[in-house]
């Protein structure tokens, strides 16, 4: 169990600092991280950080890709982590 509140750890920070560099490369006009690393990182693990990216550096918010494909993601990795603290712990 340890191991896997280690991944959604580290994936969620990943997934905040790259939504945060998203926003300020966006502002500089420089180039951008492509939207499927942002989904892609919050659907392996990282959807809580993903979350707070986007409502602390106010990004991705009006995109209904991200609207709903992060909660989304959320709901994936709740049910993912429930699924193997059931049958590996």
């Amino acid at each position: 169990m340890k191991w896997l509140l280690l991944w959604i750890g580290v994936t969620s920070l990943i997934a905040f600092f790259l939504y945060g560099s998203d926003k300020a490369r966006a502002k500089q006009n420089r180039y951008r991280i492509p939207e499927k690393v942002l989904l892609g990182i919050a659907l392996l693990g990282g959807s809580l950080g993903a979350m707070a990216g986007m409502q602390i550096f106010r990004h991705k918010t009006k995109k209904l890709k991200f609207l709903l494909g992060i909660p989304l993601c959320l709901l994936l990795n709740a049910l993912a982590i429930w699924y193997l603290s059931a049958n590996l712990f």
